[in-house]
């Protein structure tokens, strides 16, 4: 059963860790939890989704006409014109599409 020693053990608040200024807890070994957590969370979460956003803008810079495309909902097809923040793409003979540069998920591969 939890009670408040075994949670004060739990955050290093136990007199071992306490300082000789007067029963004071050590700020480090407070801190140290959360400090871990959010160490924990920049190398598990946010690195590789930076990591993974800055290949799709390159991936994305790198297009240019003649390319095979997948857009983000499936569709494949073939750059025929670049502009700022478009491309256009043709599906099939005669059917073409502009779509947004940011709905592009990658290159086909041959």
């Amino acid at each position: 059963m939890l009670n408040l020693a075994s949670i004060a053990y739990a955050f290093g608040t136990t007199p071992q860790a306490q300082s000789t200024d007067g029963g004071a807890p050590n700020p480090i070994m407070t801190l140290l939890p959360f400090i871990l957590i959010i160490g924990v969370f920049y190398f598990i979460l946010l690195r590789p989704q930076k990591k993974k956003q800055k290949e799709h803008a390159e991936v994305l810079s790198s297009l240019k006409k003649n390319d095979d495309v997948i857009t983000a909902g499936g569709i494949h097809g073939t750059i025929v014109n670049v502009k700022d923040t478009t491309f256009i793409i043709r599906i099939d003979d005669n059917v073409r599409m502009e779509i947004q540069k940011s709905s592009i998920s990658g290159k086909k591969k041959t």
